[in-house]
């Protein structure tokens, strides 16, 4: 099968995350075209991954006419006017996360690409991580049956370029940066038709001299009365900690992605060099990624895309997520500034998703709250009361 040229849209870490992966697993895909806003820096990622053109001309990068899709990894206050031209030139566009900088400017993104009638898949690489895309299969087989609960952290001790921490231009703080990942977890968890209802949200800015909140901590109330948590922080030290946590009515998930993944490594510091993203230290108990493309989504992320494009068909992750998840985020420092549980205001097409189950067993009539084994075999029920509710517990035989 033929693979696609591809346009850049910017030069920095996560365009060198992006490219690394095109170019490396699935390599019949190929970045061509390179756009950044600096013509040095352009010149010197082109070199680096061996891109024939580069330019600091969004309209000839985006409209270059030997590529068929543009990648956008820009800064999130220029998404809404790359896409904008993207739809005109009718191209399929890949955006980075979040979609906007807020569920405002998401949706008209949103609009603007589906009255073009273009692909557009929604470039969250942490629903992709191998590990991640196990346990969501392994919760649609039912395997820990009802999802009641979601915990998903992402803390580091902050981002990497300047416009990041800067609350006009991204948006907000780490909310927008890290809580957006998060919350398109949970919703992979809980279900993508389980909708988001409302949210109860603590942020504050305890370390950096900056306006954005540096740490948040949220709740995000769904209609099957699931529970989501996450909890961000851009002042976590030792490294980028990673972590998943699913609770069900007939089992229990926990994955770490990124601090504790069965590689540790000890040294004295004679050696120097990259360990792994947002690393710490290069001595010392050191905590290195084997695959961090792969470890991180980015490989199983593009395949979707790419195939889903070949195929005419939606990606796991489309625009419309991307929207659910501003819109989600608005909630969250809406309900931040109030100290109350805040509705989520959302366009809402996921349909309705019934209330978790109550799988009820009788005993002479009694329904069965618990039941357990003791320690000598005989089996203790805690039942409530056919007439009156009142809890009791009797001991039988077994």
């Amino acid at each position: 099968m033929h693979g696609h040229a591809v346009t850049m849209l910017g030069s920095g870490l996560i365009a060198d995350f992006y490219t690394m992966t095109l170019h490396g697993q699935r390599s019949r895909d190929h970045v061509d075209v390179v756009y950044s806003r600096s013509k040095e820096r352009g010149e010197a990622f082109a070199e680096r991954w061996n891109i024939g053109e580069h330019t600091t001309s969004l309209q000839e990068a985006i409209e270059h006419p030997a590529t068929d899709t543009v990648v956008v990894a820009l800064p999130n206050f220029l998404h809404e006017e790359a896409i904008a031209m993207i739809a005109e030139a009718g191209k399929s566009v890949l955006c980075t996360k979040p979609l906007g900088r807020d569920a405002a400017e998401a949706k008209r993104i949103l609009d603007k690409v589906e009255a073009a009638g273009i692909f557009a898949g929604y470039l969250e690489d942490l629903c992709y991580t191998p590990k991640g895309l196990k346990a969501v299969a392994a919760v649609q087989s039912g395997a820990i049956g009802d999802v009641t609960w979601v915990r998903s952290r992402e803390t580091h001790p902050g981002p990497h370029s300047a416009w990041f921490w800067d609350k006009e231009k991204a948006g907000g703080g780490a909310i927008v940066d890290l809580g957006c990942h998060c919350i398109e977890i949970i919703r992979n968890f809980v279900g993508k038709g389980n909708r988001p209802v409302e949210v109860m949200c603590w942020a504050d800015t305890l370390v950096h001299p900056i306006e954005a909140e540096d740490n948040a901590v949220c709740m995000i109330r769904f209609e099957s009365g699931a529970m989501g948590q996450f909890e961000v922080s851009w002042t976590f030290r030792g490294g980028m900690d990673l972590r998943d946590e699913v609770a069900g009515t007939e089992g229990t998930i926990w994955l770490n992605h990124f601090l504790r993944t069965g590689y540790e490594m000890f040294t004295s510091g004679g050696g120097d060099g990259y360990i792994a993203e947002k690393a710490e230290s290069t001595k010392g108990w050191l905590f290195p990624v084997g695959d961090e493309v792969a470890e991180l989504g980015y490989v199983d992320m593009f395949t979707d895309m790419f195939e889903s494009i070949d195929a005419g068909t939606q990606p796991k992750e489309t625009f419309y997520d991307g929207y659910v998840v501003n819109a989600v985020m608005d909630a969250a420092y809406r309900s931040a500034e109030s100290r109350q549980w805040e509705a989520v205001d959302v366009d809402w097409r996921g349909g309705s998703t019934d209330r978790i189950g109550k799988d009820i067993s009788y005993h002479d009539g009694h329904a069965i709250v618990k039941e357990e084994t003791l320690p000598d075999g005989r089996v203790k029920l805690m039942l409530s009361h056919k007439d009156d509710g009142s809890v009791f517990d009797i001991v039988t035989e077994g």
